[in-house]
């Protein structure tokens, strides 16, 4: 498919594109967000504080209630400026009535996309999505899919959704795909600096997107299809998924050599051209970097192609809790403990640090693990996660981490490097401490009571 000229005026321009370019511009337009999570609130919130009114959609009673009230329930986002929107200037409300879709001019679908137990896409948060819109759907409006996909989603599966109302992709109304670019705990990058790609169905569908979309962002980056968007976002996560396998395998290696693979990216790392660090870890979590890989491989297979690089990858690193927890076990049997009456702490559950994010958190597959090898004696401390289920199970986290409580455990493990945790009384008062993070690097004096991921020791 050739990539689309743009800058150039088009014609035949319907009057639906241009009474809707009109209320963007002037910011007369009522913005819906369907999906109040991760991606949607950020998104909400953005367009509220732009003065723009905007209508927030979930299924979840609590989290409406909670928005409706001026509470914030996302650790990124401010809740006073939550509140302002909510309370003060009344831009953004939120509602379980997907009917009044009706009233939005520009509808953005921010579900979540899952995989199935047997690794298959799961897109039926989108497709409902899509139903609940096209049931309220008007003539006039624009329709935003932001969930990460595969390639073709928007058009083979949404876009007959949206058909169905009768109107006109391209004429009465119009569809493109945005993917978002959330990280979770990034200080530095958010919803309004981060650029965005859109590629629209049609370039009425692009160059409305584009127009809303600079409403609260600063750099738009338009492609040629919603299918390259699609794949732009699949390449983006399975970027750093092959990496961070390619350093997960090269840390067991180094293990067995007796090489420090912290040392060795390091080092690597003073090329200046060429070279773009990674680092090992207990394994990946969040929702998109685990996920995205089986999605191509899925709808590679149509195409009767095998993703094998792509896959292994995925695979790399999903065993890499099995890595932790034999390194955990390794480290009781040297002890005169039996298994059974071993206790391991876990420190950090969250999948990444300083987040209160658990979506596939390594740290809980690993816990999960223990269980399963008879290891019942498992706690852990995370001030950001008050408690987990495991097996139809509720673990609670330590209220504090102190020396009395790392001193009745027998290994402890740093699955997650929170910055509040301090790492020279841990390494102090610990028998073992196995860290899959590298938190224990600037410790001084003798570490022999420390055993690093991939130290090779």
């Amino acid at each position: 498919m050739a990539v689309r000229r743009r800058g150039r005026p088009r014609k035949n321009v319907s009057s639906h594109e241009k009474q809707l370019m009109s209320k963007i511009i002037d910011g007369s337009c009522t913005v819906g967000v369907v999906g109040l999570g991760y991606v949607g609130l950020p998104l909400a919130l953005e367009f509220a504080k732009k003065g723009i009114n905007t209508i927030g959609f979930d299924v979840d009673t609590t989290k409406i209630k909670q928005l409706n009230k001026g509470k914030n329930y996302i650790q990124d986002l401010n809740a006073d400026e939550i509140y302002d929107v909510v309370k003060r200037k009344k831009t953004l409300r939120s509602t379980l009535d997907f009917a009044e879709c009706s009233e939005c001019d520009v509808i953005y679908i921010c579900v979540p996309t899952p995989f199935t137990p047997n690794k298959e896409p799961d897109i039926s948060h989108v497709l409902q999505s899509a139903t609940a819109v096209a049931k309220a759907m008007k003539p006039g409006q624009l329709v935003i899919l932001k969930s990460t996909t595969f390639p073709g989603t928007t058009e083979k599966f949404v876009k007959p959704i949206l058909d169905a109302s009768g109107n006109k992709c391209g004429q009465t109304y119009f569809l493109a795909f945005s993917p978002e670019r959330i990280d979770p705990g990034n200080k530095k990058w958010n919803t309004n600096n981060t650029p965005v790609v859109v590629g629209g169905v049609t370039d009425a569908c692009t160059d409305l997107a584009i127009a809303i979309n600079k409403q609260i962002i600063a750099e738009i980056v338009p492609v040629s299809s919603p299918s390259v968007a699609e794949m732009e976002k699949l390449l983006e996560n399975i970027f750093r998924s092959v990496n961070i396998a390619l350093v997960n395998e090269l840390a067991q290696l180094c293990d067995r050599i007796g090489v420090n693979i912290w040392e060795v990216v390091d080092a690597a790392s003073t090329k200046p051209f060429g070279f773009m660090p990674f680092y090992p870890g207990p394994g990946i979590g969040g929702h998109c970097i685990l996920i995205d890989p089986y999605y191509l491989s899925w709808m590679a297979r149509e195409y009767d192609f095998v993703t094998n690089f792509i896959t292994l990858a995925a695979e790399v690193n999903e065993s890499m809790p099995f890595y932790v927890r034999s390194m955990i076990e390794r480290e009781i049997a040297k002890q005169t403990v039996t298994m059974k009456k071993a206790k391991v702490l876990l420190l950090g559950m969250a999948f990444k640090k300083d987040v209160d994010d658990l979506r596939h958190s390594p740290a809980l597959k690993v816990a999960e693990l223990l269980f399963d090898d008879g290891i019942n004696n498992v706690s852990y401390y995370d001030p950001f996660i008050p408690s987990v289920e495991i097996h139809g199970k509720t673990l609670k986290s330590r209220k504090e981490l102190t020396a009395t409580n790392l001193k009745r455990h027998d290994v402890v493990v740093i699955t997650t490097d929170h910055s509040s945790f301090d790492i020279e009384m841990i390494v102090k008062n610990s028998k073992v401490v196995i860290d899959t993070r590298n938190a224990t690097k600037n410790v001084g004096g003798p570490r022999r009571n420390i055993v690093l991921l991939g130290d090779g020791e």
